[in-house]
């Protein structure tokens, strides 16, 4: 790994003040409840109740379809990415793109899903920021819909919310080895002190991980340095004050060749293959390495019995080199490769940067007037951000032949770089203020929710747009018998367009969804147990326009729809636990043609089973997951005709098998166990991203 050869250094002040009247009777803390949530996952094996919605609602009184992926669940399915993480979600596109090492790109209800870090929003633009690492991480939640109301802007299909492990007050810690396909080594470590004599005032918490990695891909590493160490105290009854620092340095180079659609999904002339496993990039050239630096404050204050203070603060630096060759592209249908298979190379080089500063603070209250009880929850949410690229390109790099690679006359970095020039520097400031209100009278729950807010885009040297607007959400739900729960709600989201409406000569508005969702959510009485089955219709506007559309008023009359339905049931039955889901969607881009890169299809079901008696414990289990073909199309640059590119649908298995015994545990895991060879897309431009080929894994860990 690279040497660190300098300390980040950053210091961040979020103050909350604490009235005289602060209550001694101090509240359950968010960080014990997610403490005991972790605890009941791990130890007694109950499911996962909170999250996504920053209050302490159960998910099951909640208007909305909300899954979560728990550390738990991150092992015992093998998952090495939050892509895999997410491959049994309902409703959830993993690894949209196939294998990769650049990023995770998952997509909710066909649509790209923005990523938050315990609240606050992580990424930023593209190819700017190290990927999270799940080891760092309690569990991931996915809110389906938009999410606009809590979130700002975003995607109307949903977001995802990681969050990160937290100290707590049992001293205890972990040290974990992995090895495992393509020469796969790891160790990892997760310590937990509560400092003596003060174990309810102070804890401690230091992660770390060094992994050493090839990949599928030949030539491409995937290595990684990870330290997050966190402290928390409550220096007085009712105040709790978390740190969390988190430095990740990954090397690595980009798995995604963009590999032609020639000897891939389509024959080539002479019947030749294209080997996607074979590296096609420029050895020596291509990098892909990364750096970031975040350092958060958590603050809770109790104000009363009915009111508590909550807020978290980030400042956040990050850094990539990102380098890649690949053979060019000509227009949607134009051959990149002559018969022989060569094809010429373009060369790219980007130095990004992105820097952010937020903080999102907000009051919760739970009181009564008259026989309505309220979880109202009001705040007020800042980022500002900083984005730098220094981008080149060399449309004329040589020649590759994709059959047979020969890395000849390479181009070396210096070389390029003298083509580089100065990128857009953008600097983004959002201001959202937000309220929304729980309300329950008897068995009826109805939610409101309303955000305003007020986005500013300025481009160094160039033009300043500002936007807002104003989201709302409403939601109804009945608990009725036997622990069937039907709901419905509506919610709104907003996402700026930065430029000019050609057409009217005024700024881009922000693309619009709107989502109308009913579902019934059923928790069985006496089962630790949860089914939730939902309907969904989604609308964006404000979309650039369909190629049909002429005489237009404006250059943003496209709407797009994505309606489909979702079953996703989740049980722990004595030592059997099943995760089973399902989800069909029905999207359209804005000229009725299927949105590029969407199954209408998916289905996963995942089961484990914990031995007792003379196999106590021994845990074996494994799952299936069924991803339905998808297309790609555009208008053809030879003929002008419409070219749709699909590829087939696939079915893959994964099994996990684990033993514990005494601190120790063992588990072998294996993805994609018999190695189907698939492509999970191919784009109408003209290239192909093969999926993840099998990886088997294996893991000793020590609890102390």
């Amino acid at each position: 790994m690279k040497a660190i050869l300098a300390t980040t250094t950053a210091t961040l002040a979020l103050t909350l003040a604490a009235p005289a009247f602060a209550q001694d009777a101090q509240a359950d803390t968010a960080n014990e409840t997610a403490q005991a949530d972790a605890s009941a996952i791990v130890v007694t094996g109950t499911l996962s109740e909170f999250g996504a919605i920053k209050s302490d609602t159960p998910i099951v009184e909640v208007a909305r379809s909300i899954s979560i992926e728990t550390q738990q669940d991150f092992v015992i399915k093998g998952a090495q990415s939050l892509d895999d993480a997410l491959t049994y979600t309902a409703g959830v596109t993993a690894e949209p793109f196939g294998f990769s090492t650049r990023g995770d790109f998952v997509q909710v209800r066909g649509l790209d899903a923005p990523e938050y870090r315990d609240n606050l929003q992580y990424l930023f633009g593209f190819y700017n920021n190290t990927r999270q690492d799940l080891y760092t991480l309690e569990q991931v939640e996915v809110l389906k819909g938009p999410a606009s109301v809590l979130y700002g802007a975003g995607a109307p299909g949903g977001i995802l919310n990681v969050v990160t492990k937290r100290p707590h007050g049992e001293s205890e810690g972990q040290l974990r080895v992995d090895y495992g396909s393509f020469d796969r080594k790891q160790i990892a470590t997760d310590i937990n002190v509560a400092i003596p004599g003060a174990e309810d005032e102070a804890q401690f918490r230091f992660i770390g991980l060094y992994r050493d990695a090839d990949s599928q891909i030949e030539e491409v590493s995937d290595n990684k340095l990870v330290l997050a160490p966190s402290f928390t105290a409550r220096p007085a009854s009712g105040t709790e004050i978390t740190i969390l620092a988190n430095y990740s340095d990954q090397e690595s180079d980009t798995a995604h060749q963009f590999l032609p659609v020639t000897g891939t999904l389509l024959p080539a002339p002479g019947g030749q293959e294209i080997d996607p496993y074979v590296y096609h990039g420029a050895p020596g050239f291509n990098a892909y390495d990364t750096q970031s630096f975040a350092l958060s404050l958590i603050v809770e204050q109790e104000l009363s019995q009915a009111f508590s203070l909550e807020g978290i603060g980030r400042y956040m630096r990050s850094d990539a080199e990102y380098r890649q060759a690949w053979i060019a592209f000509a227009g949607n249908g134009v051959p990149r490769l002559d018969a022989d298979g060569n094809g010429l190379w373009t060369y790219y080089l980007a130095d990004n940067r992105s820097e952010q500063m937020a903080f999102d603070v907000r009051l919760r209250g739970e009181f009564d007037t008259g026989p309505i009880e309220h979880e109202l929850l009001a705040g007020v949410q800042y980022q500002d951000v900083f984005t730098d690229s220094g981008t080149a390109y060399i449309f004329n790099g040589g020649v590759l032949n994709a059959f047979d690679p020969q890395y000849q006359n390479v181009l070396s970095v210096d070389e390029v770089r003298q083509a580089q020039g100065n990128g857009p520097r953008n600097f983004i400031d959002t201001t959202g203020y937000y309220i929304s209100d729980t309300m329950t009278l008897g068995n009826l729950v109805a939610t409101a929710g309303i955000r305003f807010d007020e986005v500013t885009n300025a481009v160094e040297n160039g033009t300043t747009q500002e936007d807002d607007a104003t989201s709302v959400s409403f939601g109804v739900l009945y608990r009725g018998p036997a622990g069937i729960t039907p709901y419905a709600s509506y919610a709104e989201s907003f996402q700026p367009v930065v430029g000019i409406d050609t057409i009217t000569n005024q700024q881009l508005k922000p693309q619009e969804g709107r989502q109308y969702e009913v579902g019934i959510k059923w928790q069985p009485r006496g089962v630790n147990a949860l089914v939730t089955v939902a309907a969904f219709d989604i609308e964006i506007s404000n979309l650039p326009n369909p190629n049909s559309l002429f005489g237009a008023n404006s250059q943003q009359e496209g709407v797009s729809k994505v309606r489909g339905v979702e079953f996703e049931a989740n049980a722990l039955l004595g030592g059997l636990r099943l995760d089973a889901n399902a989800s069909y969607l029905d999207a359209e881009d804005p000229n009725g043609l299927p949105l590029s890169s969407i199954s209408d299809w998916q289905a996963s079901l995942f089961a484990m089973y914990d031995f007792a008696g003379a196999l106590d414990g021994f845990s074996f289990g494994g799952g299936v997951r069924y991803v339905g073909g998808n297309e790609s199309s555009g208008i053809s640059a030879l003929d002008g005709n419409l070219l749709t590119y699909r590829v087939d649908g696939r079915t893959v298995g994964d099994l996990s098998a684990g033993y514990d015994f005494g601190p120790f545990e063992l588990r072998v895991t294996a993805r994609n166990v018999t190695d189907e060879d698939y492509f999970s897309v191919c784009l109408v431009r003209g290239d192909c991203f093969p999926g993840e080929r099998r990886s088997i894994n294996g893991s000793l860990a020590f609890n102390f």
